[in-house]
Parts: C-alpha cells; structure tokens; sequence
C-alpha cells in the first residue's frame, strides 16, 4: 500500500465500520482493509478504532506500515462543532479526545450521510442500479454542476444531499430522517394514530427504518385485531416472500411511504439530478422497492409531478458507500 494513508469510519447505530484509504489514488478505498464491528462491543469509537488499527498492524503512529496522517469518522447523528451524539447509540464522541487518543493529528468528524453523498462521484457502473426516471449514469465531468438528494434506511432514516459547483463538492449534514411523517392515505393516518399513541410526535423515521418497518406491521396487525408477538424486520420480509398477508402489506407500506418521503425531499433540496437510496435495507429490499407504489408516490407531487417523473431514483448497491465517501472527504483533505 503507497501514499499517505487515512483510517475511515462509517459508524452507525449497528455497526462500526472501518478501513483504510490511499489519498493518492483515484480509487482511494482499499476495499481489502475493511472490517466490521458491532458497536455494542466497545465503550466509545476510539476503542473501536484502536482495536481495528491493533488488529491490522497500525497504532495511528504508522508503525509498522505507513503512517496515517489522518481520519474522517462519519458518524449517525448530529455533529455539533467538536463533539457529536450517535443518534441510535449511547457513544458520544469528541473529536478532540478521539484525536488524542488514536495520536493522528488530523481527524475529521462528519455525518454519516455527508459521507454518503461525497461517495455519489466515485461509483462505479456495478455499485447502482436504477429504480425510475431518467436512467442516472457516472456523469462525465464529475465537478457538476449538479445537485443530488440521499436516503437511507438502516438502524435509523439518514438523510442529506450534495451540491457540486466549480468543482468543489459540498456534502449537506442534515437530520431530514427526524421531519414530521405526513401521512397520504387513510391507512397511514391510521397507522399514525397507533404510532402516537406510542411515541406522541412521530417522526419519518418511525416508519422508514428497519425499526420502523416492525412498527408499521404492527400498527397494521393492531388495526386487524391480531397480535403478531415479537417480530424483527428480517421476520417481516420473510413472512412477506412466503405470503403473509399482513407483512406482505406492510413492506408494502414502507415502499410507498419511503418513495413519498423521498420524493419530497428532491423538492426540498431541489435535487432535480437524482436521489439516491442508501443505508442497509435498500439492497435487501431492492425488488420490492421497484414492485412497489415507491416510484408511483415519489411522483405524485401535484403540479410537479411531470417534473419528478424525469428524476432518477437510484439504489446503491456499493457495500461501503460511507466508508467510499469517507475516503473521498480524506483524499479531498489531502489535496487542499
């Protein structure tokens, strides 16, 4: 491995991923350093990062392999200035401490979803798969201008965009995933109301995740007069291929009320070049998102909705796309 070296982290509610990028490469990701942890196996992202480096030869002073000169840690949650809060998870990070602590003088810490967007200009043909609209290809001149949406169900709903002008690419961090669910059918009122009765205020959130799937089956099982005891979303998805009828609606659900969600959210930003759909339950779920009223409710904006038939929905299949951003950020980093 040559050049300067990054350590990246995509953490979320779940999972903490890491891995190592080359800032000098056109491909900075080195796919072969990734590994995986759950975060419930350690007391704070630093004591991840450094069992990682522990296990891969590095100590964050370079020995014995090159030195790594810095780290971008995206994180699920808010970053306020120094310091950020997993929103899912107990972690709260400082990045003054994870800097002191890992002996790496240059620590960038993000959004999840900030990595996210940034990875958008490094897929490659096989890392997507279009869902609708006008067909979304790798453009040609990568530094725009061009302004995209990101989604992502998970642990939690990750949303942000990214806005490409004169070459310089600017990741947006957002907690879009906490906005207000506005329901669009008589059903999903309904299933408003048992979700309030719950939670009180809820959240897009609520329902798009793989949380929010179990809630969305339950709500409909409350409003059938049945108890469908504990469930998981994996036990959802399954019940819904095998034809339970009641999980078979409440994938159903979930595909309708993420394309609306998305859809909304390429008004907001004015994402006209694309949206791209993200986090862990997109690639398990990808046939029932494109058998779905998902593309029908993205849509279906009223007077827009000539406008919103021409924009690409786009599946990331990239099995890293937060670890890929993370070492886009670093390698920009290295660059300035």
């Amino acid at each position: 491995m040559t050049g300067p070296l990054a350590l990246l982290a995509d953490i979320g509610g779940t999972n903490a991923r890491f891995a190592l990028a080359d800032t000098t490469s056109p491909t900075p990701l080195q796919l072969e350093t990734v590994q995986i942890f759950p975060v419930a196996d350690f007391p704070s992202l630093a004591d991840a990062a450094l069992h990682y480096l522990d296990g891969i030869g590095h100590d964050g002073h370079g020995k014995p392999d090159a030195a790594i000169a810095r780290a971008v840690l995206a994180v699920a949650g808010r970053v306020d200035g120094d310091d950020a809060r997993i929103t899912n998870h107990p972690w709260v990070i400082s990045r003054t401490r994870t800097q002191q602590r890992l002996g790496i003088d240059d620590v960038v810490l993000t959004n999840d979803f900030a990595a996210q967007a940034m990875a958008i200009p490094l897929l490659q043909p096989g890392d997507f798969s279009a869902v609708g609209g006008v067909p979304w290809s790798v453009p040609k001149d990568p530094d725009g201008p061009c302004t995209y949406a990101v989604i992502g169900p998970g642990t939690g709903l990750g949303v942000g965009g990214l806005v490409i002008r004169d070459g310089r690419h600017y990741p947006l961090e957002t907690e879009g995933g906490h906005v207000s669910f506005p329901p669009g059918t008589p059903e999903e009122t309904a299933i408003l109301e048992r979700l309030s009765a719950q939670f009180g205020r809820v959240s897009n959130e609520r329902l798009i995740c793989g949380p929010g799937l179990v809630n969305i089956h339950r709500a409909l099982c409350e409003i059938a007069g049945v108890d469908p005891g504990p469930m998981q979303p994996a036990d959802i998805t399954a019940r819904a291929a095998a034809g339970d009828a009641l999980c078979g609606r409440a994938v159903d659900v979930f595909c309708a009320v993420f394309g609306a969600i998305a859809g909304d959210l390429v008004l907001t930003l004015g994402a006209w070049d694309g949206v791209f759909l993200t986090g862990g339950l997109v690639p398990k779920m990808l046939d029932s998102i494109r058998h779905s009223g998902f593309r029908q409710r993205f849509e279906h904006k009223g007077r827009f909705s000539p406008n919103m038939g021409r924009v690409p929905s786009v599946a990331v299949l990239h099995p890293h796309a937060g670890l890929l951003g993370a070492a886009a950020i670093a390698a920009r980093r290295a660059a300035a």
